[in-house]
């Protein structure tokens, strides 16, 4: 089979794909742009929120859609009309793993705050750290972000309990399934939010949620700054029920000039690049890779999204 793909990435980071299937061909359209009127696709290799003219683009007959990202909650499921979408979910769990094992590490060591950069009254060296060891971390989603987070944890001794939508067993060895997200939060030290954003899990961590916090603990937020009710963390943090929260996604993106989470002293945050790592922008398209290989042959694709659970 033959196909033609219409992508909105840039041209040298689809190089591979040619080589790898000779029988296809490319149309490369600005990033943010709409799709020409005049080209027409069996492929759509798309942003995550989608084309400017995505129901336009499908009824020239584009048979499968695939999103470039791990999260599809900006995507306009309502035009897609039945055609299939994927999405590199997993594709930038590694990297961001370790991002929260960083921002843990962080918490626990006392950085930026144990650096001197002068000659201090006294050389202190009973400060007293933390560690990860014995800690318990929860992890609110075990998919493969949440997986690779309890597989770095795990490896500090740390004591890991997840959380997962599945009436199941978690997925990796040493992980402790609970079965709400009060008893989660409340044997909790470290918090790691890695759950997709859905209509079911807005405003997830809520002050319903947050009432069962113990005072020192840490919350992590990878997911998406909508499963986090913003105003119900400020008087937590406020009123010394949660100590500190690292955010790298927030609700909206970017903030608005003046945002208290911007100077607020216990908020670490980060401008939404915990995915950022070597090789991360290539890693995010050997999903599709494999699934055009897939398509090409006229096998059942993988990584397909769920419409009606919305990830």
């Amino acid at each position: 089979m033959t196909a033609t793909v219409l992508s909105h990435l840039p041209a040298g980071l689809l190089r591979p794909l040619e080589e790898q299937y000779p029988e296809i061909e490319i149309h490369v359209v600005p990033e943010e742009g709409a799709v020409p009127r005049d080209l027409r696709g069996e492929v759509l290799l798309t942003q995550a929120w989608g084309s400017p003219n995505l129901a336009e683009v499908l009824a020239r007959g584009v048979r499968w859609v695939h999103a470039f990202g791990t999260g599809v909650n900006d995507f306009p499921f309502e035009a897609l009309g039945g055609v299939p979408l994927t999405c590199s979910r997993g594709a930038s769990a590694v990297p961001i793993a370790e991002w929260v094992l960083a921002m843990i590490l962080a918490a626990e060591k006392q950085l930026p705050e144990a650096w001197i950069e002068a000659p201090p009254e006294r050389w202190n060296t009973t400060r007293f750290l933390g560690g990860l060891a014995g800690r318990t971390l929860g992890i609110v989603g075990l998919g493969g972000i949440g997986q690779a987070v309890a597989r770095r944890a795990l490896a500090f001794d740390m004591e890991v309990l997840g959380l997962r939508r599945r009436d199941a067993a978690p997925p990796i060895s040493g992980v402790e399934r609970v079965s709400d997200l009060a008893t989660l939060i409340a044997g909790s030290d470290h918090l790691v939010i890695a759950a997709p954003a859905t209509r079911e899990t807005r405003h997830l961590i809520d002050e319903s949620a947050l009432a069962h916090a113990r005072p020192h603990l840490h919350i992590v937020n990878v997911s998406r700054g909508a499963l986090v009710h913003q105003d119900a963390l400020r008087r937590a943090l406020d009123e010394d029920r949660v100590a500190l929260a690292s955010l790298d996604v927030v609700e909206p993106e970017p903030l608005p000039a003046g945002h208290w989470l911007y100077d607020h002293p216990r908020v670490r945050l980060s401008p939404h690049i915990s995915w950022s790592g070597p090789g991360a922008l290539e890693e995010l398209l050997v999903p599709f890779t494999r699934n055009l290989g897939h398509f090409l042959k006229a096998e059942p694709l993988e990584d397909l999204v769920d419409l009606e659970l919305g990830y």
